[in-house]
């Protein structure tokens, strides 16, 4: 599913436009009343640390000097409140509910209070998943997984995860609030004061039924090709779930996406905005916060290499006629 998502980009060619004064191409796109400089923002990745100490707060002083918009997870290392103060206005939180309500409140009203203006619950776990390459890896290696992964109780798993500080975790048997329906939304969308997307959609049919439950946004996403086995790559379903919502919210996606050209095709589809993730964390490892920075320059100046080419001048022109099928 990983491949899939970004082969899948293989499937629509650009139309070029000629003749077109474009050397002025306004990127900026409005979201629930903010405004970023690109359409591009930063997914939620869990355990950020692994790849530089600073975790997430590196990554949004990147961000936010450019003026692009991230997402943090609930398992981060670092805590929102602190990811916030980084990157100069409030990130959106990805909630992992766990299967206590009292934490689940608790989680959103710790990224709400830090200002968070959106909670992305992640819908896409549910069923467990088969990581096939982690069971084989695992048997070969023979580092002690206790130094990183203490055992035992959930509050020993999350104990480095600053989101969950001060919360009672002696209930908690999971992250993702397996059993999760409807009517968890329904709740869920009681408490969230803000803005509720759900991250995970992949059909028309649950896209309109987050309609019917309240939802503000809806993202496409197939948790970077490790969350399901459908098979369909997330550009690939992105036009029945912008059509099933007929503009009433936006519809934001993932999965797959390595280059300017990506965002455009995802944009011209329908996507009101694009998100990455290894390409980021990629450049976490290496370099830390510049890196991050470098990777966004990098697609942010392919972006408008090919907005000049198909003639945009801002995003609002790219249309489902700016690309065609291969």
């Amino acid at each position: 599913m990983r491949d899939a998502n970004h082969t899948a980009y293989a499937n629509y060619n650009i139309r070029v436009r000629c003749l077109i004064d474009a050397r002025k191409v306004d990127t900026s796109v409005k979201i629930f009343g903010e405004t970023w400089a690109s359409p591009i923002f930063l997914c939620p990745v869990s355990s950020l640390g692994a790849f530089n100490p600073e975790a997430g707060v590196a990554v949004a002083r990147a961000a936010g000097k450019r003026k692009q918009q991230m997402m943090l997870s609930t398992v981060d290392n670092a805590s929102i409140v602190d990811v916030n103060k980084a990157h100069g206005t409030p990130a959106w939180f990805m909630l992992y509910p766990t299967d206590d309500w009292n934490v689940t409140r608790a989680l959103v009203q710790r990224a709400e209070g830090a200002g968070s203006p959106a909670i992305v619950l992640t819908v896409d776990r549910q069923g467990g998943r088969n990581t096939e390459t982690v069971f084989r890896a695992r048997r070969l290696d023979e580092r002690d997984c206790a130094a990183c992964h203490t055992p035992g109780a959930f509050a020993k798993e999350v104990g480095r995860k600053r989101n969950f500080d001060g919360l009672d975790l002696s209930k908690v048997t999971n992250l993702y609030g397996t059993g999760m329906t409807w009517d968890f939304i329904k709740r869920l969308r009681g408490v969230v004061k803000g803005r509720l997307v759900l991250k995970g959609i992949m059909t028309g049919e649950d896209a309109q039924e987050g309609l019917r439950y309240g939802v503000d946004g809806i993202l496409v996403s197939n948790h970077g090709g490790r969350a399901e086995e459908s098979g369909q790559a997330t550009i690939g379903v992105l036009a029945e779930v912008v059509d099933a919502v007929q503009g009433k919210v936006p519809v934001l996606i993932d999965g797959g996406v390595r280059r300017g050209t990506d965002v455009l095709k995802a944009l011209s589809l329908g996507a009101t905005g694009v998100g990455i993730g290894r390409p980021y964390v990629w450049g976490l490892a290496s370099f830390g916060e510049p890196g991050v920075d470098r990777v966004l320059q990098i697609l942010d100046d392919e972006f408008i290499t090919i907005m000049r080419q198909v003639g945009a001048l801002h995003v609002g022109q790219l249309t489902r006629q700016t690309v065609t099928r291969a």
